[in-house]
């Protein structure tokens, strides 16, 4: 494949110097406020959530803390389900619809289960509506030991600090954007060359290849779908590269890759998936189904025992 320049910054076939990580993150611009939309509504939930703080970053501690929502009266005879979004700053409707089920939804569930929600994991990218932080490191890459994420690192040490989750929700978009900004930056960082995919219209889920949970997921599919559409396969029966499992879910080996829904053993795992670029869904909708995921994922888990 031909390695014509794709990308302004860096050589074609060569991955990235320092230099061109600082030159990188130069082009990098706020574009809106973390403290504004985020933790104020985080602070506003303090009344129906103990609120814990579990870190800063370095990058600007005072405008970057790290905060969580957790169960108010804790029950250790309760299994804990953790709710992150935000891993990629730039998925809105993963930040507020964690904000939006802690708010609306979590309530009804309570008696059943300890809530751990971490809606914002990187307020960075939130700002600067980006993938990686500003190391170019993408923190989804990097839920391992030793991370060199930042991000990364503090959530692991809090949900650490309650023990294994039954269940993990991890709220995500993709955008029109993966594939005209940020895998074009992925491919420049790392020299490699651009391959172009499909951004595929509507929802879906990815869960972990090791724990597949495929009823778990079908749940879940089927509470969104009252919401918005649910994502076709393309025309090699694949989403984002990987093999359609059933209607709207693929697997991924999560902990291998360094994937957010990897960090815990946790039992039940997913990855939602929203498309707030089609022209069938609007930003509520968006918030609504990260929600109706949730709320199906959990209804799914009580019929269990």
């Amino acid at each position: 494949m031909s390695l014509t320049p794709f990308y302004p910054v860096g050589t074609p076939g060569q991955p990235w110097t320092q230099a061109h990580k600082e030159q990188w993150l130069a082009r990098i611009g706020r574009k809106r406020s973390y403290q504004e939309e985020v933790v104020s509504k985080i602070t506003e939930l303090k009344e129906k959530f103990e609120l814990v703080p579990y870190g800063a970053l370095s990058y600007d501690p005072q405008r970057y803390p790290l905060l969580a929502l957790k169960t108010q009266h804790w029950d250790d005879s309760k299994p804990v389900v953790l709710v992150t979004g935000g891993v990629h700053g730039y998925e809105t409707s993963g930040v507020h619809g964690a904000l939006a089920f802690a708010e609306t939804q979590a309530a009804s569930f309570e008696q059943h289960f300890n809530f751990l929600i971490a809606p914002c994991i990187s307020p960075w990218g939130y700002e600067v509506i980006n993938r990686w932080n500003p190391q170019a490191v993408d923190p989804n890459r990097s839920f391992y030991p030793g991370s060199p994420s930042e991000e990364a690192a503090a959530l692991m040490a809090l949900v650490g600090s309650v023990g294994t989750p039954l269940a993990h929700f991890d709220l995500h978009e993709t955008t029109d954007s993966d594939e005209e900004e940020f895998r074009p930056a992925l491919a420049a960082r790392d020299g490699k060359p651009f391959e172009p995919g499909v951004i595929p219209d509507g929802f879906y889920l990815v869960g972990d290849s090791d724990q597949p949970q495929p009823e778990f997921q079908k749940a879940m599919i089927e509470a969104v779908r009252q919401v918005t559409h649910i994502a076709p396969p393309d025309d090699q029966g694949n989403i984002i590269g990987a093999p359609l499992e059933q209607e709207g879910v693929i697997n991924y080996p999560t902990k291998k890759l360094g994937l957010c829904a990897g960090l815990s053993q946790a039992r039940y795992v997913t990855t939602t998936e929203v498309y707030p670029d089609s022209p069938s869904a609007t930003p509520v909708e968006c918030n609504e189904a990260q929600v109706a995921a949730i709320c199906g994922g959990l209804t799914f888990i009580l019929t269990q025992g």
